[in-house]
């Protein structure tokens, strides 16, 4: 086993200092005007959708935002690919830490949970209940169910002895599963996991970094300790997740607070790759740095943008009744990059059909041309002063 190691000596701090405080003021600034602002709570929403397209971009795969969108809302349009997967577990990880205290993610149960291993489906396992209760409220049903067998009642053409059987070889399966060995290396495939890939003794070395860097300014640990989990390769098939952990760092230290988690990701986008994966460490810090400041710049504009788009759109609310629906619209347009006349329906409580004439009245564009009952996908008409999708997204989906 090579020994892994991140050298802590000579962090060319001096030519750091500059673009970390730039990056740290911005990042505060944005952050305050979030928690301040009618469109904070949407903003932080729509930076959700679009920060976890930007990860998957920088790991090399293309993710389209409308698609996240419907996927999330279980509206699909076509079968889910392994990468739309990937970006909605993202997604669902931005969402978890950010509802969670600021130092959850980096405590021992935190990333455990956040490594899968009591976390599945964006959700934790039944088995992992905070207070234990979960378990305990499934035994009480099954000795429910047994009560209702004692008494005699049973449904005609039901094969209980073979739903029997079942229960016994999944119960035999669940123990076989539960003995020590058998979720380590030697039972994974070596077709997709390498098993000289010690996860746990890099997580640990990721971990020392940390502690060693706790005494730094809070933008120079995260940008230090997301070089050290990018150089170290913490995790075979979520590199992502560290940039998820920079983020909750920069929370933690107080740079951001809960009004949002940073998108970092969609920062490092506008950064050159040959620049963020520079053989030169330097390089890499300096990249990373300003990955930092274009976040909260490109979020600054994201926000006057939605603010503006907000006043606009409420102009159209004098001398509605107050049981209008437009008001509903609007909040739902504010949090989502895009919505669906589905989305709408489902959202609003009403008819496909008062879907699209609401739609209407508040002047959003049909973005692909699909239009019909539930299909439609629509945005502000106005690109400049709401975030819509891009050019090319709309018409590569108009190709399709």
């Amino acid at each position: 086993m090579i020994s892994m190691s991140y050298d802590l000596a000579k962090l060319p701090i001096q030519t750091l200092l500059r673009p970390i405080s730039d990056a740290g003021s911005a990042l505060s600034r944005l952050d305050e005007r979030i928690a301040r602002s009618p469109v904070g709570e949407g903003f932080v929403e729509r930076s959700h959708f679009t920060d976890a397209c930007a990860s998957l971009w920088i790991d090399g795969e293309l993710v389209h935002l409308e698609d996240l969108v419907l996927h999330d809302a279980t509206k699909d349009i076509r079968t889910p690919t392994h990468e739309l997967t990937i970006a909605r577990d993202v997604l669902r990880t931005r969402r978890r830490i950010a509802a969670q205290p600021a130092g959850w993610a980096l405590s021992p149960d935190g990333l455990r949970s956040l490594r899968g291993h009591d976390f599945a489906a964006g959700a934790p396992a039944a088995s992992s209940g905070a207070n234990g209760k979960t378990a305990a409220a499934t035994q009480s049903d099954v000795d429910a169910a047994g009560d209702h067998d004692d008494l005699g009642v049973g449904l005609p053409g039901v094969d209980y002895a073979a739903i029997d059987a079942l229960l016994a070889r999944s119960d035999a399966a669940i123990e076989e599963a539960k003995k020590p060995g058998r979720a380590g290396a030697s039972e994974k495939d070596p077709l997709v996991y390498d098993l000289d890939w010690d996860e746990d003794e890099r997580l640990e070395e990721w971990r020392g970094v940390l502690r060693q860097t706790q005494d730094l300014p809070a933008v120079l640990q995260a940008v230090v300790t997301l070089d050290a989990w990018n150089e170290l390769s913490v995790l075979q098939h979520a590199p992502w997740l560290g940039r998820l952990l920079s983020a909750s760092l920069l929370r933690q230290a107080g740079i951001t607070t809960g009004a949002h988690l940073a998108a970092i990701n969609l920062g490092l986008k506008t950064v050159p790759v040959d620049r963020r994966r520079h053989r030169d460490r330097e390089a890499r810090l300096l990249a990373i740095a300003h990955g930092f400041l274009a976040a909260a710049e490109l979020g600054l504009k994201e926000h006057d943008r939605l603010a503006l788009a907000r006043k606009m759109m409420e102009r159209k609310l004098v001398g509605r009744r107050t049981s209008s629906k437009l008001p509903g619209l609007i909040e739902l347009v504010m949090s989502r990059p895009l919505v669906s006349a589905g989305m709408i329906a489902k959202e609003l409580a009403v008819t496909p059909r008062a879907a699209l004439r609401i739609v209407e009245e508040l002047g959003l564009r049909e973005m692909t041309g699909r239009g019909g009952f539930g299909r439609g996908e629509f945005c502000s008409r106005d690109r400049g002063q709401f975030n819509g999708l891009s050019r090319r997204a709309s018409h590569s989906r108009l190709s399709r």
